[in-house]
């Protein structure tokens, strides 16, 4: 059962990083801890963002667990994303190979990976966590 959306969020967009639920999961927990700030995606998604706009988070079953506000949007190409934004994307070991590694099978999955393809590279800062983030399952 869905926890609902804090009354003060219930007009905002919800998202879940990644393409698996334990992907949701695994990303979700690095945002809380403060350790994931950046996110990327290709620039066709239809959940491109702005900065100030906020967003609520859902875990990998698809319930809100905290509230994240753009901060900063680029547009680059996956040859191009430097190693700041691999580490502020807080994944691995955080280097830029790991990123490289990571995306590229990512996308591949997606079917959308190629070496030049554009990228909406964005960060963000955490605004609200809803409490009780262990990830653990029931």
């Amino acid at each position: 059962m869905n926890k609902p959306v804090p009354e003060r969020y219930q007009d905002l967009r919800t998202f879940a990083f990644g393409d698996s639920p334990a992907l949701a999961d695994e990303l979700l927990e690095l945002v809380v801890k403060g350790v994931k700030t950046a996110t990327c995606s290709t620039e066709d998604e239809p959940n491109t963002s702005t900065p100030g706009e906020r967003w609520v988070v859902l875990d990998g079953r698809g319930e809100p667990r905290c509230v994240i506000e753009t901060t900063e949007i680029t547009y680059r190409r996956y040859n191009d994303v430097d190693a700041a934004f691999a580490y502020d994307e807080g994944e691995g070991d955080r280097s830029l190979t790991y990123w490289r590694n990571a995306h590229r099978t990512y996308f591949g999955r997606l079917g959308r990976f190629s070496e030049d393809m554009m990228l909406m590279c964005e960060r963000f800062r955490l605004i609200e966590d809803f409490g009780d983030l262990s990830l653990k399952k029931p």
